[in-house]
């Protein structure tokens, strides 16, 4: 049929199950939009207050729900302030698609000074995608969509880019749309001679641990992962990133925290979706010279040095681990794991954190257990990656290792625009708020159903903190912050507001908002809390302290007859 670039554009995105898009309109969009208008039934074109939220929001959409997050931006500053969220999604293994506008085909790399113009765009946006690439002709702008797709259904999720030249946009041309790939196509499958591999050396493990990252959450991999793990009678350490992968209910799910008390006692190591190492140092996670490695993930670069891997599973995360229980017989002979003691020990040094522990309990008694945390870079948050229990796949976000401060809020907001029925908090600093905290005029005018949560302390909280432990009690700079008074803030966008001082008064204050439905803001004043660092990392960071000595091993020796050996 003959259609302009903008109809197939928006019809071909249709085809492919697209049903929002988050975007910010503008001149080199305006045949884009106009596509989008006339299936306004269909695709929900949801507006930020800045091109930063649309990446953001894309990603909170995509890694809540399991869909494509789709974001849509004018070229040059448009793509620029999106850049944050597209490479927060790319450190998180999210199925982004960022449609980028470009400026007219005729003029691109002629440096003419053109609105919006930046040199080599392409490239920038290479830096934040697995797979990019331009429409050359209107006619190839439905296969341009599709490939895209394909693209984020297949081999690592990642986000992928398209950019489409105004001109193409508004020119007509006859073209037919595509019918989608199929969501399997271009996953990888395991090679049977490694599994089989892999299943000899777990079967005949004293003491096997599986230690699983975000790609595990990525792949929907959790039911097969928990198949493996009862198959093994194998504890299942969490990365932070891997939170939920396991629900924390389940009597083999432990924190990277809990993780430190078995992996001594390893024998075999399996590590599923993960790059395992210590992003702070670039180290890998953990090694000794007893421990042998299985590494099983869709990216041969994360088994690569520092790593050590003496068994290579290329694959996806699911099929994977659905080829490795289908191989694996079922322990005769299970260990005596004791791995209530070993939550408990965990316990016990994360209880030496106040007020965090406090605030972080209290989050989770309001929080419902299908409810999404999108956790912030502050010091509460900090502290939720190895206290807040998490009961389910992706309802627990982090920024993985891009660590950018301030995606938390509007993240959370596409995390609600992707799950309306279900409550969503976000917790954040001051600080961080401060990045985005216009898009409360989003909040509002979709009627979202997010409570934020500003921890206030006035502060770049954690820059203080480093400051001072590098450079002395005294000396910090550039830290302090000048805030608006939040209630005004609140009151300016028509958003319920309530202020808190304790963690005590924040269960029942939390839960009345999340109860009310639609966006509230809570301010929760609070004063300079502990670090937390050398319960985060395995090696404390050297502008961190080291904090008190971890109390014994509660499986007791690694090197002598212990309750987690088999006989």
């Amino acid at each position: 049929m003959m259609m302009t670039g903008g109809q197939a554009l928006a019809r071909q995105l249709q085809r492919q199950g697209i049903t929002e898009v988050f975007g910010i309109p503008g001149i080199q969009l305006d045949w884009a939009v106009d596509g989008l208008r006339e299936l306004s039934n269909s695709i929900r074109f949801i507006v930020p207050r800045h091109e930063q939220s649309t990446s953001y929001m894309a990603d909170g959409y995509a890694r809540t729900t399991g869909r494509i997050g789709t974001c849509m931006i004018v070229p040059g500053p448009g793509l620029l302030n999106a850049m944050a969220g597209l490479a927060t999604a790319y450190a998180c293994n999210s199925r982004v698609l960022c449609i980028a506008g470009s400026i007219p085909s005729p003029a691109i790399g002629k440096g003419f000074g053109m609105l919006h113009e930046v040199e080599r765009q392409s490239d920038i946006l290479g830096t934040v995608t697995k797979w990019h690439s331009a429409a050359t002709a209107t006619g190839g702008i439905p296969d341009l969509v599709r490939e895209a797709v394909r693209q984020l259904k297949g081999g690592r999720p990642r986000p992928v880019g398209i950019e489409v030249a105004p001109d193409l946009l508004k020119a007509s041309a006859e073209m037919d749309l595509l019918t989608p790939f199929a969501d399997d196509n271009g996953l990888i499958g395991a090679d049977p001679a490694a599994i089989d591999k892999a299943a000899a050396l777990l079967e005949l493990s004293r003491f096997p641990v599986i230690y699983v990252g975000g790609g595990v959450l990525a792949a929907g991999a959790s039911q097969a992962l928990q198949d493996v793990a009862e198959r093994l009678e194998a504890p299942v350490v969490m990365s932070e990133n891997g939170r939920g992968a396991l629900s924390d209910r389940h009597p083999l799910a432990l924190t990277s925290l809990a993780g430190r008390a078995v992996f001594p006692h390893a024998d075999v190591v399996l590590v599923v979706g993960s790059r395992y190492v210590d992003n702070a140092l670039g180290t890998p996670a953990w090694t000794s010279d007893r421990i042998r490695t299985i590494f099983l993930n869709v990216e041969p670069a994360d088994w690569a040095p520092p790593r050590a891997a003496d068994i290579k599973i290329h694959a996806d995360a699911r099929l994977g681990l659905q080829a490795l229980a289908a191989t694996l017989p079922r322990r005769q002979n299970p260990m005596a794991l004791e791995l209530d003691k070993v939550r408990a020990w965990a316990e016990q040094q994360s209880n030496e954190l106040e007020p965090q522990t406090s605030w972080v309990r209290a989050l989770r008694a309001a929080i419902p257990e299908d409810g999404i945390l999108v956790s912030e870079l502050t010091q509460v948050g900090y502290c939720t990656r190895f206290m807040y229990p998490v009961y389910g796949p992706n309802t627990f976000i982090l920024p993985g290792y891009q660590g950018t401060l301030g995606y938390g809020f509007p993240t959370a907001l596409g995390a609600a625009v992707g799950n309306p029925r279900r409550p969503v908090v976000s917790i954040t600093g001051d600080g961080g708020f401060g990045w985005n905290m216009q898009e409360l005029a989003t909040a509002r005018k979709y009627n979202l159903r997010v409570v934020t949560v500003v921890f206030n302390d006035h502060h770049f909280g954690n820059v203080r903190t480093m400051q001072r432990q590098q450079f002395g009690q005294d000396q910090t700079y550039g830290v302090d912050l000048f805030n608006p008074r939040f209630d005004k803030l609140a009151e300016a966008f028509d958003i319920p507001f309530a202020r808190v001082n304790r963690p005590d008064n924040l269960e029942g204050v939390l839960r009345e908002a999340l109860n009310a439905g639609g966006p509230s803001l809570i301010e929760a004043e609070v004063a300079e809390m502990p670090s937390p660092w050398h319960l985060m990392r395995l090696k404390v960071p050297p502008f961190a302290k080291a904090g008190r000595p971890a109390p014994p091993n509660p499986l007791g020796d690694p090197d002598g007859t212990t309750t987690g050996h088999r006989k």
